[in-house]
Order: C-alpha cells, then structure tokens, then sequence
C-alpha cells in the first residue's frame, strides 16, 4: 500500500480504482477520507511494511509484517504514513451485512 504521490491527480488515481475495482468507490464514505465500509468478510496480512488502520469508533492501530486483521462489514480505512511502501495480502469473501449496502 502507497499513498499518491502528492503531485498525483486525483480524478485520474479514482478514475484507475473504478477502472480496476468497479463500484469499490462506492462504498467510501464521502465525509470521511478513506473510510468504507463493504458487505464482505476480510482477510489480511501484512508481508511487508507498515500501515495505520482506522475503526470505526476512532481507535488506529499500526500494522506490521506478519499481522492478521479479520473484518466482517466494518467501517475502516487503512494508511500508509510511513517512508516505506506496505505489501498486503487480502482475501475479500461476499457477505451480507444488514447495516451494509449490497446489490
């Protein structure tokens, strides 16, 4: 995970998720950068690097290489504030949630 480089345009780094991750924009929260919320089950690990996740009730964590985060439709976002670029493994399960918008 990197964050754009701040010279990045943004219409062009939204218009590249839409492109690779259809209807991903979506789920962010407008009001608060990064933070989403998906009708799904979420496996992650940290290969390598460092990044912040943020929970819903304001409480970040740092992850590092070798942590596991499980989440089942839970508003969050993830940053990378740190030098070094973070690689992570996500494995991202379909999930009905009642509280999360689904199709």
């Amino acid at each position: 995970m990197m964050n754009p480089p701040d010279e990045a345009d943004m219409g062009t780094v939204i218009g590249e998720l839409n492109d690779k991750l259809p209807g991903l924009s979506d789920s962010f929260d407008p009001d608060h950068p990064g933070m989403h919320t998906t009708a799904t089950l979420d496996y992650e690990y940290i290969v390598s690097g460092r990044c912040l996740v943020e929970l819903d009730d304001g409480v970040t964590r740092e992850l590092r290489p070798g942590d596991t985060v499980i989440q089942n439709g839970t508003r969050h976002a993830s940053r990378n504030p740190f030098a070094e670029p973070c690689v992570i493994v996500v494995a991202l399960v379909g999930a009905q949630h009642d509280r999360v918008p689904h199709d």
